[in-house]
């Protein structure tokens, strides 16, 4: 059984946001960090095959390296009822019968994914959330590993012709009922307030207890397109994507901030999660990042979820969701299959050399930063691990050293997270240290670059590089999808943000400093690498031309200084798996380095070291000597990091499925 605790009464004011009984998110370091836990990935999703669309190959990395597995889905995604059969007539709408083919259509594709057959049975049963309400719970095992789906199946519409999550995130007066899917063991439906769905998702995050938390993006690009573009791309009026991916989201975090809040209040433990949002609707709009063989495994666990109407699944309501069976994914115009885009990119674990060589590293865990320091040199070994707090952060940080040795690390806040006409905002922070080696002096909030109520939200992750001259350059993706930044001279005080211009760019910027001390900002833009730079040492930088004669970019390209004092920079081209290497702006022949997924860099005596994913996932590491990969140890979540250490021995860190860090140094 599965109790949630109570939700809140809701204030009967009609714009604030409604009193709570939860502790506010506290940003003071110093709490205890909980160690002792298991891997479990927790999905919320919007609706059936947000997670096939959206989520894999990393769901299936997760799984095949024996993760347990939990789907959360908010909806029952029964839409107007029409399971569409394509080349043949529209059939009479059945909402029950929609969600029950859908449903169906998923245990087919996660059967699939474990390597058993589609029509594998699986273990049907009710759990009791507590408040008198109830889900449909989906069970299977294979092998050890375990996959459950929940069920809480509110309706896409209401009877007001609203959507229905969206319109509880936004109407505190709104009740919103649930669907019963045919042929599920409830025999009633239920109904959810705000209050109501948020208790709920702590409550089954509090009893899961998971280590990585997957869910959708709550702040999506805006996006201004014509009515009947926008009705053709299935995407809200305004911005990127559906509206109940945006919802779902926003329930979601919301759900992390109490249950981390809840578990840290009194003095209580960090909780041990990370979490990953994605994007949706947004891999409409940019260049595809997944090469063939990845999105072809990505693309066939999408066959069985689609299913067929001639197949004997046992589920007279339907076999699958049919207008996305066989080939349709990759032939869909939209093309959503063919990428995952996190919607905070970067690196998830900062390293950071200590004054005896220890290497440190930096992670949001909890949603607080975390630091955890090698037991000696070269050890290999994490000690435990140290809150540096200030949350509730995004799973993503920039750092950077100044001149003196002080470490910087940047974070992208949540301000504030609330429905009902509450503040929804969102700010760059930083932590400093007072010394190098030394402890941490408070946060500083840095405020945001995307001034406004809805502007503010749409911002991306700070990325920041240190210059020679002892200035520090702060950029981050506005809402405008262009670049900001904001610097710090030597003397230790920021100026104001500035919108540097520029074209539109995706967020998961990437800086150098080339080998005449100017620095560098390179994004990856709708048609080719877009590049700002300064003059002159110490000055502002302005936009340049863009990268034309090279190819489209998947991701930003990572850049090191050239003997020549130019750049070199490497990436992989838009759907492509191969690595690209340029130098002033074209193509130059380069190594091998095939995968998918972004490309780290560093320098070191014996020529570039190289980081990336292989095909398979596995994290690889290319140096003077030849490639390695890492075939040992947790499976990597994405953001891992690179270090070069003053002999050229690279070093790798990054978080496993739970939550831990691992560190690798190829032999």
């Amino acid at each position: 059984m599965i109790t949630a605790a109570a939700g809140a009464a809701l204030s009967a004011c009609s714009v604030p946001a409604p009193r709570r009984t939860d502790p506010a998110p506290d940003p003071a370091p110093g709490r205890p960090v909980s160690t002792a836990r298991r891997a479990l990935l927790m999905q919320v999703l919007a609706h059936p095959d947000d997670d096939l669309y959206f989520m894999n190959p990393d769901t299936r990395l997760a799984l095949d390296a024996g993760t347990p597995l939990v789907c959360v889905y908010l909806t029952a995604g029964e839409a107007d009822g029409v399971n569409k059969i394509p080349g043949r007539a529209r059939p009479v709408p059945d909402k029950a019968a929609y969600s029950s083919a859908r449903h169906q259509g998923l245990r087919q594709a996660y059967a699939a994914l474990l390597g058993l057959e589609p029509f594998t049975p699986w273990e049907i049963s009710v759990a009791d959330l507590g408040a008198d309400r109830r889900a449909e719970v989906n069970v299977l095992t294979a092998g050890g590993r375990r996959v459950e789906l929940v069920f809480l199946n509110t309706a896409m519409h209401t009877g007001r012709h609203r959507l229905g999550l969206p319109s509880l995130w936004q109407d505190r007066r709104l009740v919103l009922r649930t669907v019963v899917a045919d042929g599920s063991p409830l025999r009633r439906a239920g109904s959810y307030t705000y209050d109501g769905l948020i208790g709920v998702l702590t409550g089954l995050m509090e009893s899961y207890r998971p280590t990585v938390v997957h869910t959708l993006d709550p702040d999506p690009d805006i996006q201004h397109s014509t009515e009947a573009v926008r009705r053709k791309d299935s995407e809200q009026r305004g911005y990127s994507d559906h509206a109940d991916h945006t919802a779902a989201a926003c329930f979601a975090w919301a759900a992390m901030f109490r249950r981390a809040a809840r578990a840290t209040a009194g003095g209580g433990q960090v909780p041990g999660f990370v979490a990953v949002a994605y994007r949706g609707y947004y891999n409409r709009h940019w260049p595809k990042n997944l090469p063939p063989r990845v999105l072809a495994a990505k693309a066939s666990h999408l066959v069985p979820y689609g299913g067929s109407p001639e197949w004997d699944c046992g589920n007279p309501s339907g076999c699958g969701d049919y207008n996305v069976g066989g080939g349709r994914p990759l032939t869909n115009r939209k093309g959503w299959v063919r990428s995952t885009h996190h919607r905070y990119p970067g690196t998830r674990t900062a390293l950071a050399a200590e004054p005896d060589g220890r290497l440190a590293a930096y992670a949001v865990l909890g949603l607080r930063v975390v630091r955890w320091q090698e037991t000696g040199r070269d050890s290999g070994v994490w000690g435990p691990p140290h809150d540096l707090g200030g949350g509730p952060l995004a799973p993503v940080l920039g750092s950077a050293a100044s001149q003196d040795g002080r470490l910087l690390l940047f974070g992208l806040r949540f301000a504030a997270l609330g429905g009902h006409g509450a503040d929804n905002e969102r700010e760059i922070v930083v932590l400093e240290q007072s010394a190098p080696g030394g402890g941490f002096l408070p946060w500083r909030g840095l405020g945001t670059p995307s001034p406004g109520r809805d502007e503010g939200r749409r911002i991306g992750v700070p990325v920041a590089v240190a210059a020679p001259g002892g200035q520090m350059h702060l950029f981050v993706r506005n809402a405008r999808k262009g670049l900001s930044t904001r610097v710090r001279d030597g003397s230790g005080r920021w100026g104001a943000w500035r919108d540097m211009g520029g074209g539109e760019v995706q967020d998961g910027l990437r800086t150098a400093v080339d080998g005449g001390g100017r620095v560098h900002v390179f994004g990856a833009g709708h048609h080719a690498v877009h590049h700002w730079a300064q003059d002159f040492p110490g000055a502002g930088l302005s936009a340049r031309a863009q990268l034309t004669a090279a190819p489209v970019p998947a991701h930003a390209p990572a850049a090191l200084p050239a003997p020549d004092g130019s750049l070199t920079l490497h990436y992989r081209a838009a759907a492509e798996s191969g690595l690209i290497t340029a130098r002033a702006g074209t193509p130059v022949p380069g190594a091998r380095f095939e995968g998918y997924g972004p490309v780290a860099a560093a320098p070191s005596p014996r020529g570039p070291v190289l980081l990336g994913r292989t095909a398979d996932g596995l994290v690889q590491v290319l140096t003077g000597d030849g490639l390695h990969i890492r075939t040992d140890g947790p499976v990597a979540l994405d953001g891992a990091s690179l270090h070069v250490g003053p002999d050229g021995r690279p070093t790798v860190a990054g978080l496993g499925p739970d939550a831990t860090p691992w560190i690798w140094r190829p032999r």
